[in-house]
């Protein structure tokens, strides 16, 4: 079974499973509550950046392989009677 770790580190749940596993286990090492608060605080900080590198990565990846959309924008030196009145001539 192959992990999909891009969608794993972005997902919410997986980083409250992790908080939720960390944080009994410092309760059980006998680590003081404002210390496992700080720990909480410091894996969702991370968590946050991580998410947000990888989905700015998928975005930059995304824009980099779409096509390039060119628009010929018509010279303004040119008058209507020059580029043709759009009319089919009679």
């Amino acid at each position: 079974m192959k992990i999909d770790w891009k969608r794993k580190l972005t997902s919410r749940k997986f980083w409250a499973a992790v908080v939720g596993f960390i944080t009994p286990l410092l309760v059980a090492f006998g680590v003081s509550e404002s210390d496992t608060a700080q720990v909480v605080a410091i894996i969702m900080a991370g968590a946050s950046l991580i998410a947000y590198i990888i989905g700015e990565g998928l975005v930059d990846a995304g824009n980099a392989s779409a096509p390039e959309i060119t628009v010929q924008v018509p010279d303004a030196n040119h008058t209507q009677e020059e580029a043709g009145s759009g009319q089919p001539e009679a």
